[in-house]
């Protein structure tokens, strides 16, 4: 219990989209008939871009800009990424019911201007999500944010909230 931490270091391509990609953007509502991370998947960001979901590889990054995840509080967008592979969202801001499912469902998720202005598409990122450093590999150019704090590293590491709940009850359990 308590012990559970989010991977130090992630490493991507990036996938940039402007300002206000919302929930609707991000997996269209015509898909919300199921619950099936791998099914949403193959459609999350198709309307923004039809190659996404066929092109994307596993541990890339999305770097959005403001207000990313906007729109209805449907649970379905932050699952479609994550299930698309992607591992971690970058954005300049979050809408805030976003940015609670995206921890409630294990997608790690960090503000930051620099880096959205000093990202581009296809350039390869790092993010250390110890300390939120962010480093462009393609550029050499490392930005600052704010790091995830440990308790939310924790609910990440674990999948999500409802993990993290079931194994903190199940370690105190006699």
């Amino acid at each position: 219990m308590g012990s559970e931490r989010l991977a130090v270091r992630f490493e991507g391509q990036a996938w940039t989209f402007g300002d206000n990609i919302d929930t609707d953007v991000i997996i269209p509502a015509r898909y919300l008939n199921t619950s099936d991370t791998a099914e949403l998947a193959k459609h999350c960001m198709e309307d923004a871009d039809p190659d996404f979901a066929g092109e994307v590889q596993a541990g890339d990054i999305i770097v959005g800009g403001n207000n990313f995840g906007c729109g209805s509080s449907r649970e379905h967008a932050p699952l479609s990424i994550k299930g698309a592979g992607v591992s971690y969202v970058i954005a300049r801001t979050f809408a805030r019911i976003f940015y609670r499912n995206a921890f409630n469902i294990g997608l790690p998720i960090l503000e930051c201007s620099a880096a959205v202005d000093g990202i581009g598409p296809g350039d390869q990122v790092v993010v250390d999500a110890a300390t939120g450093r962010i480093k462009n590999l393609t550029t050499g150019e490392e930005f600052a944010a704010k790091p995830i704090p440990p308790f939310m590293q924790e609910i990440i590491a674990a999948g999500g909230l409802i993990a993290h709940v079931r194994r903190k009850v199940k370690a105190s359990a006699p």
